[in-house]
């Protein structure tokens, strides 16, 4: 059982709370706090959690292993330096912080000894850690070239990075916008009550790592339009990956062609109640659900993943995402923006988070 608490009561907040609900063998909410309990009662209602103002209320009543920042990016800093000084391990919800001198501040955080993960949960969505792991498992041969139309801004880049293999090495970058009509679909607000058309803005980015190549592309329609779908190719000497397929050379003559198949229960009269259990290419199970039964999407399957592995950070073991690591795909995220708007070609710097 993994007891945390919540700094904030948004939108992406109750990501954590359904997590936890549908998965009460792994994990424990200890409360939330927030600036407002009046305007926030509703939420606290609807899970059954306490409501306080202050983090040291919240400690005090009920001691969380670690707490989740989840606030809006003007703010977090702020949170992430208060929750350090009270020696506070803390899952901090994405972007850590805006700009490169915010980022640099909070790395001395951690230099002092805090601890500080990112709940950057796109590279643990089944889907992609299925064909992260199996483009790290050799069967490609060395990657050379990562596509990724997935996600936003650090969220993308941190994906081409995984797929990629890249650490923090430097980058060379050019990017443009596009626009182009799309008819409204869904949004957070749910579906529009009549047809309209609309403008749907594209980014289109090239990140040359030295020998490797990756290309950012998304237009923000594509996290909830049922006409814009995800796309990802990934490249090596002997094999790629196109979405969700790949093939590889058994030797020199022979291609063989595989399919990254999931594996969910509940359909056709299964009783055993719906979740993902794993995903599977040939007969190897390349990812294996780590919260079933829980009934979540993937996207809360990687959040809790996150949670998962922040537990196992502070109980001494390596961190998943670390504060650093956010800070570098948050910074080529910073610099794919100039390079779109400015045209011109940026070349990234090696920064103190690196070490």
């Amino acid at each position: 059982m993994i007891p945390f608490g919540i700094v904030g009561t948004g939108w992406r907040a109750e990501f954590f709370l359904r997590i936890a609900r549908a998965c009460p063998d792994h994990f424990r909410v200890t409360g939330l706090v927030t600036r407002d309990p009046e305007r926030s009662s509703g939420i606290g209602d609807t899970f059954g959690l306490p409501l306080f103002t202050t983090t040291e209320q919240l400690i005090d009543s009920s001691p969380p292993l670690f707490m989740v920042s989840s606030v809006p990016w003007d703010v977090n800093p702020q949170v992430l330096k208060h929750l350090a000084g009270l020696g506070m391990p803390v899952l901090s919800e994405t972007p850590p912080a805006t700009t490169v001198e915010e980022m640099v501040d909070l790395c001395s955080l951690v230099s002092d000894g805090a601890i500080i993960q990112v709940a950057e949960q796109y590279w643990a969505q089944p889907h992609h850690l299925a064909r992260i792991r199996y483009a790290e498992s050799g069967r490609l041969g060395k990657i050379s070239q990562a596509q990724v139309s997935a996600a936003h801004g650090y969220h993308g880049i941190s994906l081409m990075r995984r797929y990629l293999g890249i650490g923090y090495e430097e980058a060379e970058i050019t990017a443009s916008s596009f626009s182009s009509a799309i008819v409204k679909g869904r949004d957070r607000e749910g579906y529009p009550e009549s047809k309209s058309i609309v403008a749907s803005s594209q980014l289109i980015a090239q990140f040359r790592f030295g020998e490797k190549l990756g290309v950012f592309d998304f237009s923000g329609d594509q996290y909830f339009s049922h006409i814009r779908n995800q796309r990802l190719l990934v490249r090596g000497e002997k094999g790629e990956i196109i979405n969700g397929s790949a093939v590889y050379l058994r030797d020199h003559l022979t291609p063989v062609p595989v399919r990254f198949e999931r594996r969910d229960t509940g359909h056709e009269g299964d009783l055993e109640g719906h979740h993902l259990k794993g995903i599977v290419v040939g007969e190897e199970w390349i990812y294996e659900n780590p919260l079933a039964p829980g009934d979540l999407s993937d996207d809360e399957i990687a959040i809790g993943t996150c949670l998962i592995g922040m537990a196992e950070c502070v109980a001494g073991g390596e961190p998943v995402y670390p504060l650093q690591e956010a800070c570098q795909d948050r910074y080529l995220d910073i610099l794919m923006h100039e390079a779109a708007e400015t045209g011109e070609t940026i070349r990234s710097e090696r920064q103190v988070w690196v070490g």
